[in-house]
């Protein structure tokens, strides 16, 4: 039997940390970081062994050479002369023998030796490739997130990299922003999970191994809710909102032992993400007393200043908080950024800055001192170069329980959102045609942020399907053109129903059918925003023409975002959400068509019945007036007859049945600093072996500020065999009991509690407590 534990208490277990609260924001926990931590008798005296060296390396240290530690650049930038002058980190560059070379230069031509820190975005995988994150969040299992970062650690080790840009833990309830994928989706609890889990398997307990690297969280903070979902957007809510829902997954990479943290390209409040004090100092660093460094993200630090009338030839501006480079660079390290991606102005202005007293010298030796610490603690001093004959054997990468773990991973992360008619799964005997543009597609499969994977590694649906029903066939029906913006054309997404006549024929001639539809990898990501999140082109009249031949058929979905699809779920008897499965998508997808697999996920985001909805998302805070489709004074949409999403949070099917018990309380009554542990029962009732995530959602129905209708506090996902059973327990405290106030405070109230249990964000078997004063 296979358990996945994950209750507001289990977040921190499973991370080997005291108790992590991601609905509110304590003190930084007294963590064990094993060797990267100070031991007891070095904390006696005062100072660890790695602050001693970093004392002794900054007395040493020119103002030049802490301003070029402070730099960042890109694999395009770097040259020689960097090296040497001792630039600080170098990312994108993958090429082991170019690593090697600039790394050789810095350690043995530069006055003092220090090792460059080289980087990159290995967000699900470096070239095994994993789902999408957002794919990755529908397993509910954190196990699977650790899984996927501790191999595409490996692997970027391998290479010579030894920092990534991963965790994307942003919040988000709007699936018209393309980086939507890259996170874990509109919950901060369930990213909170994975937030902790992809440290984890990043770090280990000691990132200075060779199959471990640095982490680094971002985008802090916010960036997930720009205005309108349009990326890089402004960002503007209340204090209680940022951390009740944006802040808790960055919380939990903190005390989980991240080693960086990177900065938003968005304003939060009307200040730029890499320029806000509050945000990277008070909270960051003080108050949960980060030690590892900040990053600004790409151009971001240039993007403060005002725009010119004449744009700049090296572009990138337009918050308005900074007058021109000098100043930008000055705001940027004083809010707290350490490290400044692509521009360069604290390099270039930062010895007039200091004279000037725009920035001190204080501040500049904390942002020097964080890098080294982080570059101590990889191992860099003792190992700062790569094994090249490693690097370059291709037994290094890709290797069959690689593979085997992210068709797993793939398997665990679809989401089935209908079977009428147990039409899924099919039956490998009969014959069966494979339909669609994404059909027999390698390159999407992928995913945006492919890391270093490649087409050929990609099993596409087709070849899964035909390994295991040798008489299938394939046909595209249209195609779909993997274009980047600015020059997509219409003619790129299934323009043309001129195939669909073969497509009918190949159904016709077939005994089941499996339509493979939806998005291209480049829809989704970073500067992919949508304004239209329906199939793109002609797909929905390709599953008409296929539905009216009379053929069984299920549609497998592959996007990056949640769609608008009723008039899929109208029209196909069986729906399975795959997302973007990576490597091992087709294999995975036969895997659960064919019922080798039972699917066991669950929605991590809603999906909208039309984008007129947008921002939908279950843990929304009531109105006085709810939604009400026979009434007209009311929050609803007078040309919508729901008041609901097409599919909610936690919804997911499986080719069993399952009974989740209401839960059942050790007490009636708890004080505002005890603790609650609420049991539920989950039952096999069908007659095939199969996964439930029994999931735990709170309700505070009376406070002093109006609270989400529910929230998410537990979740766990269990294996169970027919007829076998399983108690889960959770157990609540403060953190779930609480809210934040508008001053940022946490607020736990007396008053009774309601707790919802069941199979997704619509559990209805209640309970209540009261919590006393």
């Amino acid at each position: 039997m296979k358990r996945t534990v994950t209750t507001l208490t289990a977040v921190a277990a499973a991370a080997a940390l005291p108790f992590i609260q991601p609905h509110s924001l304590p003190d930084r926990a007294d963590a064990s970081r094993s060797t990267q931590q100070s031991t007891a008798a070095d904390q006696a005296r005062g100072r660890d062994p790695v602050e001693r060296r970093i004392d002794a390396l900054i007395r040493r240290m020119t103002t030049t050479e802490k301003l070029q530690q402070v730099q960042l650049l890109s694999d395009g930038q770097i040259t020689d002369a960097d090296a040497k002058a001792g630039v600080g980190g170098v990312f994108s560059l993958t090429d082991p023998d170019k690593i090697n070379h600039f790394q050789k230069v810095a350690v043995e031509q530069s006055r003092l030796g220090i090792p460059i820190l080289f980087a990159f975005d290995t967000i699900h995988g470096y070239r095994t490739i994993f789902p999408v994150p957002l794919g990755a969040a529908s397993s509910f299992d954190p196990k699977v997130g650790e899984i996927d970062a501790a191999i595409g650690a490996r692997e970027s080790a391998t290479v010579g990299l030894k920092q990534v840009y991963s965790p994307m833990v942003d919040v988000s309830h709007d699936p018209r922003w393309g980086r939507i994928v890259e996170g874990g989706g509109e919950d901060p609890f369930l990213n909170s999970a994975f937030s902790a889990a992809r440290v984890r398997g990043a770090q280990g307990s000691d990132y200075s191994k060779p199959d471990k690297v640095a982490a680094s969280v971002k985008h802090f903070v916010a960036y997930g809710q720009p205005e309108g979902g349009r990326d890089y957007n402004t960002t503007d809510m209340s204090e209680r909102r940022l951390r009740d829902l944006y802040l808790p997954p960055f919380k939990a990479a903190v005390d989980a032992g991240v080693a960086s943290v990177m900065c938003s390209f968005n304003s939060l409040n009307g200040v730029p993400g890499c320029a806000n004090h509050e945000t990277e100092t008070d909270i960051l660093k003080k108050e949960w007393r980060f030690d590892g460094f900040v990053v600004s993200d790409y151009t971001a630090v240039a993007e403060t200043r005002a725009c010119p009338p004449v744009m700049p030839a090296e572009g990138s501006c337009g918050h308005g908080t900074a007058a021109d480079g000098p100043s930008a660079g000055a705001q940027a390290l004083m809010a707290g950024t350490d490290q400044e991606m692509v521009s360069t102005y604290v390099r270039d202005y930062g010895a007039g800055l200091l004279r000037s007293g725009d920035i001190s010298r204080a501040r500049l030796d904390d942002a020097v001192r964080r890098i080294l610490r982080v570059k101590f603690r990889a191992g860099l001093f003792e190992n700062p170069y790569v094994d090249v004959a490693k690097a370059k054997d291709p037994a290094s990468f890709l290797t069959p329980s690689d593979r085997a773990a992210a068709r797993k991973a793939a398997g665990e992360s679809m989401v089935l959102l209908k079977n009428s008619s147990a039409t899924l799964p099919m039956s490998p005997a009969k014959k069966t045609a494979v339909i669609g543009p994404l059909g027999d597609d390698q390159h999407n499969m992928l995913g945006p942020w492919w890391g270093r994977g490649e087409d050929k590694d990609a099993v596409s649906v087709y070849t899964g399907v035909k390994a295991v029903s040798p008489t299938a066939t394939y046909t595209p029906g249209c195609t779909l053109v993997d274009s980047e913006p600015p020059n997509i054309k219409p003619t790129d997404y299934c323009a043309t129903d001129a195939g669909f006549d073969a497509a009918v024929a190949a159904a016709q001639a077939a005994d089941q059918v499996i339509i493979a539809v939806g998005e291209t990898r480049g829809m989704s990501a970073e500067a992919a925003s949508r304004s239209d999140i329906s199939l793109p082109g002609l797909q929905q009249q390709l599953i008409d023409r296929i539905k009216a031949t009379g053929k069984p058929f299920a549609v497998v979905l592959f996007n990056g975002r949640p769609l608008t699809i009723p008039e899929v779920d109208a029209t196909a008897p069986a729906i399975l959400e795959a997302w973007f499965p990576g490597v091992e998508a087709g294999n995975a997808v036969a895997d659960v068509v064919f019922g080798k697999v039972n699917p066991g996920g669950k929605l991590p985001v809603s999906f909208p019945v039309t984008v007129g909805q947008v921002p939908i998302y279950y843990n929304h805070e009531p109105t006085g007036r709810p939604c009400d489709i026979g009434q007209k004074y009311v929050s609803r949409y007078r040309d919508l007859d729901t008041c609901d999403p097409l599919y909610s949070f936690g919804h997911g099917l499986s080719y069993t049945t399952f009974d989740v018990s209401a839960p059942r309380l050790d007490r009636t009554s708890v004080s505002r600093n005890g603790k609650v542990t609420a049991t539920m029962t989950v039952t096999n009732t069908g007659s095939v072996a199969g996964d439930e995530v029994a999931q735990l959602y709170l309700h505070d129905p009376v406070a002093s500020l109006s609270q989400p209708v529910r929230r998410l506090v537990g979740f766990e996902r269990v294996t169970l065999a027919p007829g076998q059973s399983k108690v889960v327990r959770f157990t609540l405290d403060r953190g779930a009991f609480g809210f934040h106030d508008n001053d940022g405070r946490l607020v736990v109230e007396p008053g009774t509690i309601e707790l919802y249990g069941g199979s997704s964000s619509k559990a209805d078997k209640k309970v209540t407590f009261t919590v006393t004063r």
